[in-house]
This record gives C-alpha cells, sequence and structure tokens, in this order.
C-alpha cells in the first residue's frame, strides 16, 4: 500500500531517498549556509550539539576525489592490502545474518539491475564502486565528526543532524547520498580537510541537485510495514 502525505513535511520525508547521480549546477553558499544552520536545531543529548562539520566544493573536492580514488584503485589491483584502509569504527557488522543480509542483498542487485550491471561484473562493480568517491557528480560533499572522547549519543546526534539536513535540502529542491562507504579513507580525508586528532571521522554526505535523467535515480528501496517491527502495548 502506498503511503500518502497528511501535509507537506511527510511528503518531504516520503519522497526523499539516495541520489546516486547529480547534475554539475552549483549550490549557492548562502544555501549551503542555510540549510546547514537550520539542520542544526537537531536534538543532542543534553545540548551538546557534538558535531562538526566540513564542507568541500572545487579543487578542496577534487583533491579528495584524486587521492581516495587513487587508493581503491591499488586495492582493486591488488597493489596494497585492503586492510590497509579501515573505518575508525564498525559502522556495519562484521558477520551478516537475516533479515539484513536479504535486504542488503536486494538493494545492491536493484542499483545494478538497473544499471545493466551483471553479476559477476567486477569491473563494472568496481567503476560504480568509484562514483561514491567522486561525490556522484554532486558540486557540494559534506564530512561529518565529532570528538574521540566521546560516545555513542555524539553519532546518534550526528545523524540526526544528517536527516535534517537531507530533508530541508529536499524541501529546498535538491538531493543527498549519505555515505558511509568514505570511512575507511578517513586517514586520507581528515589531513586534507585540516581536522585535528581529537576528531574522529563519521560519515559523508553527496549534495546537489538530481540528475532526474539517470536510471540509477529512479531506484527506490522497499520499507518493512509496520507489523514487522512494531509492537503495541496497553
Amino acid at each position: 500500500m502506498e503511503l500518502q502525505p497528511n501535509n507537506d513535511v511527510e511528503k518531504i520525508i516520503l519522497d526523499r531517498h539516495s541520489v546516486r547521480a547529480f547534475t554539475t549546477q552549483d549550490v549557492s553558499r548562502d544555501t549551503i549556509q542555510d540549510i546547514l544552520s537550520k539542520a542544526s536545531f537537531a536534538p543532542s543529548g543534553t545540548n551538546t550539539q557534538p558535531w562538526k562539520v566540513y564542507v568541500v566544493q572545487g579543487n578542496k573536492k577534487c583533491q579528495i576525489t584524486a587521492q581516495v580514488v587513487a587508493s581503491v584503485n591499488s586495492v582493486y589491483q591488488g597493489q596494497v592490502d585492503k586492510k590497509s584502509f579501515q573505518a575508525p569504527y564498525l559502522y556495519y557488522s562484521e558477520q551478516w545474518f537475516e533479515p539484513y543480509l536479504s535486504r542488503r542483498r536486494e538493494n545492491g542487485w536493484s542499483m545494478y539491475k538497473l544499471l545493466g550491471i551483471a553479476k559477476g561484473d567486477k569491473s563494472a562493480m568496481h567503476e560504480q564502486q568509484l562514483r561514491n568517491f567522486k561525490f556522484f557528480d554532486a558540486p557540494v560533499g559534506l564530512f561529518f565528526t565529532t570528538h574521540k572522547a566521546l560516545e555513542a549519543g555524539a553519532k546518534m546526534a550526528i545523524a540526526m543532524l544528517m536527516q535534517n539536513i537531507m530533508l530541508i535540502a529536499k524541501a529546498q529542491g535538491l538531493d543527498t547520498c549519505p555515505q558511509a562507504s568514505w570511512n575507511d579513507y578517513h586517514q586520507i580525508i581528515m589531513p586534507i580537510l585540516g581536522a585535528s586528532d581529537e576528531e574522529v571521522f563519521i560519515c559523508g554526505m553527496s549534495l546537489g541537485y538530481a540528475d532526474l535523467s539517470s536510471e540509477i535515480n529512479r531506484l527506490r528501496t522497499p520499507r518493512e510495514p509496520i507489523n514487522n517491527f512494531v509492537q503495541f502495548f496497553d
């Protein structure tokens, strides 16, 4: 059953999805500042506001892309051990199990089907993976960090900040893609950003205007009915 929004806020929530192909249309500094200023009203435990956001455009964005893509290629070509690039914390489980394994597989194969990438085509899959590190051609990249001495609550707060960013961007006619793919390469990214040793990398995000002609942007991931994850108690 397709959900029907009751108001503009619900429509934005239902319309938001991860966009994996953007146009090169610029996003103004004023627009980015407006989005981030409003998103900063996200809740955080005892109002700690434990986030730091780095906005990259132009040459800085290109520098990050070039260095990370070179590293990803070196792993793919067997020149460097993948263990040389480790995320600062476990974002995903080390061992997947049901029902999460099936959901991941469905998501991946649905995307590859739209792109015409056949199972076992490792070269095409690798090229698609590299798109992550090119920000899917979006003109703006965002990176989120927090203080390394803070605990899980800081990551929860940043997640709520990111959700605000994605919804406000959608309300203003832009789209986004939150990206944990950057996490393995934080040791490359953090020095380029000039981040301090006290910070820990949390996540990345692409921001821009969706390329509506791209097949990949037709992807809509399904949602479980609430009976599968909600229990009501009287």
